[in-house]
């Protein structure tokens, strides 16, 4: 039952970081949802990255 709700954590943080990745890549290619504002999107695209490796380290050691 744990080993379901971590799973389940880890896979909304892959979800998570994902979305803000995109978003952040999509601001950065056409200024869309955030009027372009380039330092916020490294910032932001550094942080997802980050985000999705420990959710993928995590996930490794939990199989």
């Amino acid at each position: 039952m744990a080993a379901n709700q971590s799973k389940n954590l880890i896979f909304v943080s892959f979800g998570a970081a994902g979305i803000v990745g995109a978003l952040c890549l999509l601001d950065m290619a056409t200024g869309i949802p955030f009027a372009r504002q380039m330092l916020f999107d490294i910032l932001f695209l550094l942080s997802s990255a980050i985000v999705g490796y420990l959710a993928w380290d995590a996930y490794k050691d939990l199989a």
